[in-house]
């Protein structure tokens, strides 16, 4: 069956809000489910929405008879709430979407995971990284509740796609996502060198991987993966082509991982985390970086 009719939960947030709008320029008619009351001007139909309540979830994709769902409405980060709160609204909900889209008989769900399921950034411990470039069978080794929330997320979902006939399951694995603006004043605008990065954003060094995404190409992924049409639930990293330092790449990995063996070579700035798996099943490639300025 055609997908015609894609919800997004959480289209009032960031990127939610950029799927919304990516879905809409292809021609899908978009629903917006989400707390509170309406943000965005994109979608064709806005639901509030309490993501932790089973039967909203079932309801509202019953209601708006959405073929897909891309489930953005999670909490975005542990550092505002209680662990048990930011455990809930990852795993919870995501099982609420999953349970709901496959009694409902929908195509695929889009679920928002994270560079944290490998642990990352919100931890004490740095990320173990035993390879590189990470790929997504890199072990994962989460510790706070941000990251074991992703990675159970992770789980369930495997435990979906073993039902007969359920939808495709993407989750992708975003780092920090960033509008232009937000790319220039912590990029384009700061030290980036060695010496910089002593002082630089905990959330674009060492911990991520160096990692980052611009929000066009965080839209256009979701897109692609709610088209996919493989069987049961992939892993895909969803991350910029290039890492966020002036250095190089093998300079990087010199540095901050030296126990971790090189499985291929690294370009001039090339990402330490792979998206080949995400090229060869849904077609996607990142485009944009900061150092176009």
């Amino acid at each position: 069956m055609a997908i015609e009719r894609v919800a997004v939960t959480g289209g009032n947030g960031k990127i939610g809000e950029a799927i919304l709008a990516e879905l809409g320029e292809h021609g899908y008619d978009t629903i917006n489910l989400s707390r509170g009351k309406r943000t965005e001007t994109v979608s064709d139909r806005f639901q509030s929405i309490d993501l932790l309540d089973a039967g909203a979830v079932y309801g509202s994709l019953a209601q708006t008879n959405a073929d897909a769902v891309v489930h953005m409405g999670t909490i975005p980060g542990p550092t505002d709430h209680p662990g048990f709160e930011t455990y809930e609204s990852t795993v919870q909900s995501s099982y609420h979407v999953l349970e709901a889209a496959t009694n409902l008989g929908l195509e695929s769900v889009v679920l928002p995971s994270s560079i944290n399921a490998m642990g990352a950034a919100y931890q004490e411990a740095p990320t173990e990284v035993r390879y590189l470039p990470v790929d997504e069978d890199h072990p994962l080794t989460p510790r706070d509740p941000y990251a074991v929330a992703k990675h159970a997320m992770e789980v369930t979902a495997d435990g979906f796609a073993r039902t007969p006939e359920g939808p495709t399951i993407s989750s992708l694995r975003y780092p920090w996502v960033a509008t232009d603006e937000e790319l220039r004043e912590t990029f384009v605008e700061t030290d980036r060198s060695l010496e910089g990065l002593a002082d630089a954003w905990h959330h674009t060094t060492r911990d991520v991987l160096f990692s980052y995404l611009h929000i066009d190409d965080a839209a256009s992924i979701a897109r692609l993966a709610v088209e996919a049409s493989f069987d049961g639930h992939e892993r895909f990293w969803a991350v910029a082509a290039d890492t966020t330092a002036a250095a190089d790449s093998e300079t990087l990995v010199e540095r901050y991982y030296p126990n971790a063996s090189l499985n291929a070579p690294l370009e001039s700035h090339q990402s330490l985390i792979s998206t080949e798996k995400a090229r060869r099943v849904l077609g996607w490639k990142p485009d944009r970086s900061w150092r176009s300025g």
